[in-house]
């Protein structure tokens, strides 16, 4: 019995490797298209594709550096570069395999033509070491030092399945790193292209040696506002009827506890509430999405819900006796976190009835 059920197991998992292990593609990624603003070099196919509406992205513009006594939530030293562009835009990823026998260095300035070509200007650029952190990794990784590819997109934002071309061509080892930015004055879109050489081994050997072009695309677009500012009125009525209120009009950075200057009006509405009711007291509980890790996400939602709090008390004279900050992660999601709308849904400030 023993052996039947040792010899099954490794039969499951064969069989689950065969599945899941890289391979060459012959055509683009199923639903992936190219973007208008740039096109590809040639024979290249898309492995990985994301598009977002309205979506926030950093573009860093200088060299990272090490943030003294910071890391990220996967244990890695934290790298920043002191000159960036933060933008909210529409947002499209495209993850592209070159052809065999393509270097880094022929992807990157075929790209740079392709921006001057089309009207646009070169903002900056760098070649490993020189671009700071850690120049032999890709999205993927803890315990070291953090890489450019890591903060473009962490491993925990990438959506494609573990061990797919996308994955694979995103998440492993990598050499010959090149990077370089790109603007339109006229239409302020921005275009920034990350590309090496993919060291890899076990299931995605396939794509071993080949080059990547990762290549994020930022177009301006005006954000269509759904949210309407809950009235302090509001507010009290549902937390008379139900004892709570859930807030989406409090902003933040991603991955931050600072305080976006559009969430005054919703702030204005929560110190109406309190000030028209000196008995009040309230839990602000930080609620945040599923990426990334609970250790993270708990320490990301207590200071949000901290911030909020010290908005109230020093902005508008709010007692802090009455208020108690709470960070719960994940714990308490009102949709599926499967989807970028549930995951949106799961991102609020909640008022609770102490």
């Amino acid at each position: 019995m023993f052996k039947v059920l040792i010899a099954a197991m490794m039969l499951l998992t064969s069989a689950t490797n065969g599945l899941a292990d890289a391979s060459i593609p012959t055509a683009d990624l199923q639903d992936s298209r190219d973007n208008p603003l740039i096109g590809r070099y040639k024979g290249s196919l898309i492995v990985s594709y994301d598009h977002m509406d309205f979506d926030e992205f950093k573009l860093p513009l200088s060299k990272l550096e090490r943030v003294e006594g910071k890391k990220d939530n996967h244990n890695n030293y934290y790298f920043e570069p002191k000159e960036k562009k933060v933008l909210e835009a529409e947002h499209t990823r495209l993850v592209y395999l070159m052809p065999e026998n393509v270097s880094p260095l022929e992807v990157v300035r075929n790209y740079q033509e392709e921006i001057k070509n089309k009207g646009g200007e070169i903002l900056y650029e760098c070649k490993q070491e020189e671009c700071g952190g850690d120049p032999g990794r890709g999205s993927e990784g803890g315990g070291g030092r953090m890489s450019l590819a890591m903060y473009l997109r962490p491993n925990e934002l990438i959506k494609d399945p573990l061990f797919s071309n996308g994955r694979c061509a995103q998440a492993t080892y990598i050499e010959g790193q090149r990077y370089t930015v790109g603007m339109w004055s006229e239409t302020g879109a921005h275009v920034s292209v990350l590309t090496y050489t993919v060291k890899a081994s076990s299931s995605c050997r396939a794509l071993n040696t080949r080059t990547v072009a990762v290549v994020d695309i930022v177009e301006p677009k005006q954000r269509e506002q759904k949210m309407v500012t809950v009235k302090a009125e509001e507010m009290a009525q549902k937390i008379s009827t139900t004892g709570s209120i859930a807030l989406y009009g409090i902003y933040f950075d991603f991955n931050e506890a600072d305080i976006k200057p559009e969430s005054q009006p919703t702030l204005e509405q929560v110190a109406r509430l309190l000030h028209g009711d000196p008995e009040l007291k309230l839990l602000v509980a930080g609620h945040t999405d599923n990426v990334g890790s609970l250790s993270f996400n708990m320490d990301l939602s207590q200071r949000r819900a901290n911030a909020v709090v010290d908005a109230l008390a020093s902005q508008h004279d709010i007692d802090r006796n009455r208020l108690t900050a709470v960070g719960v992660a994940f714990a308490c999601p009102v949709a599926s976190n499967r989807s970028d709308e549930g995951r949106a849904k799961n991102r609020r400030v909640e008022l609770v009835e102490n």
